[in-house]
């Protein structure tokens, strides 16, 4: 397994990963499936801004993903980034999600960034788990932020320090 930055020639295999995660999960409350045409203005964004963009990848094949970005908008957040990690499901539970996030937090950091977010949402147990146990604490809870599947859900922000 190798971990690379994407390139457009990855779209599809991103999207394969990622839209069904859209559509059939809490992992995200978006609804709407990603785009080619989204992925790309997604991945010059990243590349314009600095911000590390990474694929991991075992024989030719796509398993996962994770990138990052400024937090909110404007100079006073520019230390203060929010990351996205996405795995396919025949990489999730092997420590692939723990090798990404490494991967961003030292690119960010190596970039300025003071923290990293995690927005999870209350219902992702996994997520809030893997978070908790790669030294994220729980900064806040947004309560009915969310919502998908017909119904409000919370939104629990996790941070690290990189600093």
């Amino acid at each position: 397994m190798m971990l690379r930055a994407v390139v457009l020639a990855d779209i599809p295999a991103v999207l394969e990963i990622w839209n069904p995660l859209i559509r059939d999960s809490v992992t995200t409350f978006n609804s709407v499936p990603k785009t080619p045409q989204d992925l790309t203005q997604m991945i010059a964004g990243k590349a314009a801004a600095g911000h590390a963009f990474l694929v991991a990848e075992a024989e030719g094949q796509v398993l996962g993903f994770a990138t990052y970005g400024q937090f909110r908008g404007g100079i006073g957040y520019a230390h203060t980034m929010e990351h996205t990690i996405v795995l396919g499901p025949a990489a999730r539970g092997k420590g692939l999600g723990r090798v990404l996030l490494l991967a961003i937090e030292d690119h960010a950091h190596a970039h300025g960034a003071h923290s990293l977010f995690a927005g999870v949402c209350a219902e992702n147990l996994d997520a809030r788990a893997f978070h908790a146990a790669m030294g994220y604490g729980h900064a806040a809870t947004l309560a009915a932020v969310g919502y998908k599947f017909g119904r409000w859900m919370d939104l629990h922000l996790m941070q690290k320090f990189l600093t």
